[in-house]
């Protein structure tokens, strides 16, 4: 199930909004269709990223897959645990899997995302 109080990119991640905040990660179903996460190249703090564009790579045990930042904003923190453990991608997307933390440039740009059930339709449509 989709969390409803985050926005979904096409590209399979997720933005959570805390203030000037937002917490980015990959979807449950983009952790799924990897399939066991064995590697993340978590992004640099202080760089800065535009959205739709590449933040970091995920590697797992059937590919190598771009994760696409929804929003443009700098990086101001990241998820360490993850470099020691990418598998929490897998076991917790929305929780503990989150991949880092920008200070969002401009808000507006999450009128482009999908809400939870906007993006179960989107899921269901790509899966056709």
């Amino acid at each position: 199930m989709n969390p409803d109080d985050i926005k979904y990119h096409k590209e399979h991640t997720w933005v959570k909004i805390s203030g000037k905040k937002g917490t980015i990660g990959i979807t449950d179903y983009a952790q799924d269709a990897l399939g066991d996460i064995v590697y993340i190249d978590l992004p640099e703090v202080d760089i800065s990223v535009e959205a739709n564009s590449e933040i970091s790579e995920i590697e797992s045990t059937k590919a190598t897959s771009s994760v696409i930042s929804p929003v443009s904003g700098k990086v101001i923190e990241v998820n360490e645990e993850l470099s020691e453990s990418p598998e929490i991608i897998n076991e917790d997307p929305y929780g503990k899997g989150w991949v880092a933390i920008l200070e969002i440039d401009n808000p507006s740009e999450l009128d482009d995302l999908m809400d939870a059930s906007e993006y179960e339709k989107y899921v269901e449509e790509e899966a056709k």
